[in-house]
């Protein structure tokens, strides 16, 4: 099952969709956070896409998808990359399961 939840931090505001779980074609969705825009991505891997096209079997040599840099790293689900306070599901966002394939 793939599910999506919304995050805000507590100290600036800062919202992201997370995604959880693994799609349809058995691929899952790694967050990742950029230093340089500040921002946390969804990233593609693995799946019939990593069958095809085999960078996308981890997350290694990948760019961030807004800016491009290649100094991206895994989000550990609680710091914000903008001000770095702490970030939480948002309940009543989330109280409807918003599921992604």
């Amino acid at each position: 099952m793939s599910r999506k939840l919304r995050y805000r931090c507590a100290e600036c505001g800062y919202e992201a969709d997370v995604y959880e779980g693994k799609g349809f074609f058995n691929q899952h969705i790694t967050m990742t956070t950029c230093p340089d825009c500040h921002t946390i991505q969804p990233m593609v891997v693995g799946g019939i896409i990593g069958d095809v096209a085999p960078s996308f079997n981890s997350e290694v040599g990948r760019l961030c998808l807004r800016c491009g840099s290649a100094d991206i790293s895994i989000w550990d689900k609680k710091t914000c990359p903008k001000c770095r306070g702490r970030m939480s599901p948002i309940e009543e966002d989330n109280d409807d399961d918003d599921f992604w394939t």
